[in-house]
């Protein structure tokens, strides 16, 4: 993404926060690509046959968007991890949904590891990775924003640093921290028939 449109962001986001509402249209457009990519990504987890695509869930994100009021956005980064906290959470009312309307029949088992991660498995169960995030979130959020912009948001260690304006040896930190308890809370899970 080029500095102009950046600091285009930057600016668009700072006049939403501020009350104008034409804001997001306007941001959309310079938004987009990021966003897609980061529904691509969810979406590559997803079933081949899930209801939604990555242009739907961007546009679904985009409806809960505009439906919020007044926010104050720190950054660009602050905007992208909210994007892919919201991604997320339709992904994971459709499986809740999907999941109540079948029984549960759909859930396939959770593997979180370090390999699983890095190549973006498809074969994980949405909700309980939901569920223990929000435990998590509860218990120590700084390494819930970590999990969610490294492994959902597709950042760097270096932009997720810069997203949460901290170093990189923190987020070396929390992500090794968060991956190890969310492996035993998956792992707990899974013994307990989750």
């Amino acid at each position: 993404m080029s500095s102009c449109a950046a600091g285009d962001i930057t600016l668009l986001l700072q006049a939403w926060s501020n009350g104008k509402s034409d804001a997001l249209g306007d941001l959309l457009p310079l938004v987009y690509e990021e966003l897609y990519l980061t529904a691509k990504r969810y979406m590559s987890r997803q079933k081949s046959d899930h209801v939604l695509q990555s242009t739907a869930l961007v546009n679904e994100a985009y409806l809960h968007l505009a439906k919020l009021g007044r926010i104050e956005w720190q950054d660009r980064g602050h905007f992208f991890a909210f994007c892919a906290r919201v991604m997320r959470g339709i992904l994971t009312d459709y499986a809740r949904a999907r999941s109540y309307q079948k029984r549960g029949g759909e859930f396939q088992h959770v593997s979180f590891d370090e390999q699983c991660i890095a190549t973006r498995s498809p074969h994980r169960d949405l909700v309980a990775l939901d569920d223990a995030l929000r435990s998590l979130a509860q218990l120590d959020h700084r390494k819930s924003q970590v999990v969610e912009l490294r492994a959902f948001g597709g950042l760097s260690i270096e932009a997720t640093a810069k997203a949460l304006d901290i170093s990189t040896g923190s987020v070396k930190r929390d992500w090794r921290l968060a991956r190890s308890w969310l492996l035993r809370e998956l792992d707990r899970g899974s013994r307990h028939g989750h």
